[in-house]
């Protein structure tokens, strides 16, 4: 589903022991870092400054391998200070076996753990976002695009619209009080970045980045950056790596 995550945090360094203590819960380890990012697999994390606001209202739920793993993610949290959102135990709600449990980072972002069966494997560890949009309808009409440009598919109904990869990932749009400051970046090839920024910024959307190697990434690294209906940095990438 998504290439990586990122979010803004104001003290890089609390922010990734809260990551560290209840990650490392789902075996999940730091693959990198450095003194302006931390990382894990498809998620990450890096400093707030002013090209880069702060982000808050949004909702991150990683994959945990069986509800025993979603168990020991909360009570790591818990054991560690950090607030409870929300102790482990079914969500039928939202599927007949999902089963998770919820965390407050400490800038106060929705984290959370989840199991559930009937899913294919996960190509990363972020199972989903939940994004708070001003416009709804806006959009649910720039995800359309980035739906149709990347391999993912989208479903509508009132008050929510979701994006769905084909490992099962997900993330939802809903309306409510605008999350800030996500970068989402999803992966495809050199002809499906330039595709990608062609025709968005065609369609009136800002610009955030035309396609190009990023090589202060690593070697190879192919993007393109546009802007979302409320500022988000969206990306598609492919990183060419033989």
């Amino acid at each position: 589903m998504f290439d990586h995550v990122t979010i803004y945090v104001p003290d890089r360094e609390a922010s990734a022991r809260f990551f560290d203590a209840v990650l490392i819960q789902l075996g999940i380890e730091t693959s990198y870092r450095t003194n302006s990012f931390a990382e894990w697999d498809d998620f990450s994390l890096t400093h707030a400054d002013d090209e880069h606001q702060l982000t808050t209202g949004l909702h991150i739920g990683f994959a945990a391998p069986s509800r025993d793993h979603v168990d020991a993610f909360w009570q790591a949290g818990v054991d560690a200070g950090y607030a409870d959102d929300g102790a482990p135990g079914p969500r039928t709600e939202y599927l007949p076996d999902y089963y998770g449990s919820f965390l407050r980072s400490p800038d106060g972002n929705s984290i959370e753990a989840v199991h559930y069966g009937d899913v294919p494997q996960r190509t990363g560890i972020v199972d989903h976002l939940w994004i708070r949009v001003a416009d709804l309808a806006a959009s649910t009409a720039f995800y359309r695009h980035v739906a149709e440009l990347c391999g993912l598919s989208i479903r509508e109904r009132p008050g929510r619209t979701t994006v769905e990869g084909p490992d099962g990932g997900s993330f939802a749009l809903l309306e409510g009080e605008p999350t800030h400051s996500v970068h989402m970046a999803f992966p495809t090839d050199n002809a499906g970045v330039e595709r990608f920024h062609a025709e968005l910024t065609a369609a009136g959307y800002p610009d955030h980045g035309e396609p190009g190697e990023r090589p202060r990434y690593h070697p190879g690294y192919y993007a393109a950056y546009v802007l979302d209906p409320d500022g988000h940095n969206v990306e598609a990438v492919n990183h060419n790596r033989s």
